[in-house]
């Protein structure tokens, strides 16, 4: 049963505007530029880097977590979609960044390797398939490093993340 994200975004118990410590470390490397943040949520990657100065588009098919974005950004450029349904287009060469934090739709990876600029960077972190969860939703190990051959690895890893119960395959990468 698929989720209602609208519901999850409205309890404040599920919000956290606290950026992805890998982002972080991805931010301090370049300088800002064209961004995309995929299934943003409220936005907590989306501000981060806007508030750096970077021009971000923040896609997402939840109208309350969009809400509560523009609610703290009039800078980010926040769009109401549905990645499954393909109702935004990731143009090609256009961003000097695009991150993807906890959701997973294989048949974007494409999207996403043609999305960002020579010299730009892929990062984002992805759950790890696990014998309880839907493999729909969960990667096996090493699929994100192939999904990215090719490109310049500066970061990886299939381990637990402090805060969270399940592993996940993390990812910094550079298009050559």
């Amino acid at each position: 049963m698929p989720r209602d994200w609208d519901r999850h975004y409205s309890d404040p118990a599920n919000l956290s505007f606290d950026p992805a410590p890998l982002l972080v470390q991805v931010a301090e490397m370049l300088p800002p530029g064209r961004a995309l943040d995929l299934a943003c949520g409220p936005g907590r990657n989306a501000l981060y880097l806007a508030g750096l100065g970077w021009q971000v588009t923040a896609v997402d098919s939840s109208a309350v977590a969009l809400a509560l974005l523009r609610a703290r950004s009039r800078t980010v450029d926040a769009r109401l979609a549905d990645l499954e349904r393909h109702e935004f287009a990731i143009d090609p060469a256009a961003y000097d960044l695009i991150c993807d934090f906890y959701y997973l739709q294989r048949d974007l990876f494409p999207a996403i390797r043609t999305g960002v600029r020579e010299g730009g960077v892929f990062t984002g972190a992805v759950h790890l398939f696990e014998e309880s969860r839907n493999p729909s939703f969960s990667l096996h190990a090493g699929e994100l490093r192939e999904q990215f051959a090719g490109w310049k690895i500066l970061y990886y890893s299939e381990a637990g993340k402090p805060g969270r119960s399940r592993r996940s395959a993390s990812i910094i990468a550079r298009k050559a």
